[in-house]
């Protein structure tokens, strides 16, 4: 893989190619982490984030797993859920995926999104186990765009879910998985057609 430290006019081209690199090698048959970017920034709005800060949400959602395509495992294209050995490797691509970054180039508030970005609000997330507002706001923001994104497209083990199922999800797990208040902004959302889930679409080509 190509180095990332990026100049202003390369910027773009170089971080969809990460973004595609690792759709593609997660068996997503749509942009995910140009989605999650959308999304993202849209929850970073709400909060009025100040512009160096949104940029380095988006590029941290444009790169969240580059610690997946770094370890290379076979499971991970698997049609299967992962036995808990493979789900403990599994653990390890925040922080693969934050020294990536560094090695890169990246500015260390994308290396720590990158790492925090399985963080739970309740403390039970990884690699770090942090709480509550111990997690920076945007790692916040980019869990929850992140977990919605993934639940509604399909995997190579499971099918998509509609947006309403996906943010009944959101609703049961927050205050356990995720912030309650970015939930909250989260479900107000509208009129982007990230918030679209590709099962939906599935369904009105049937019908």
């Amino acid at each position: 893989m190509e180095n990332l430290s990026v100049t202003k006019e390369d910027f773009e081209e170089k971080f969809l190619k990460i973004a595609t690199a690792a759709d593609k090698f997660e068996g997503y048959t749509h942009p995910h982490a140009e989605r999650i970017a959308v999304l993202a920034d849209a929850l970073a709005r709400n909060y009025n984030l100040a512009s160096h800060d949104r940029l380095s949400l988006r590029q941290a959602a444009l790169v969240h797993d580059i610690g997946e395509i770094v370890m290379n495992r076979d499971y991970i294209k698997s049609k299967r859920m992962l036995r808990e050995d493979e789900r403990i490797d599994m653990q390890r691509h925040p922080v693969i995926g934050e020294q990536e970054t560094a090695k890169r180039g990246l500015s260390r508030a994308v290396q720590l999104l990158v790492r925090w970005h399985h963080e739970w609000w309740n403390g039970s997330g990884y690699p770090d186990a942090l709480e509550r507002e111990q997690i920076p706001l945007a790692a916040r923001i980019l869990r929850v765009a992140d977990t919605f994104a993934a639940l509604t497209d399909a995997r190579p083990y499971r099918a998509a879910i509609s947006e309403l199922e996906a943010k009944r999800y959101l609703i049961e797990w927050s205050g356990i998985e995720f912030d309650p208040k970015v939930v909250k902004i989260f479900l107000s959302l509208e009129g982007f057609k990230e918030l679209e889930s590709f099962a939906d679409k599935v369904l009105s080509i049937e019908f």
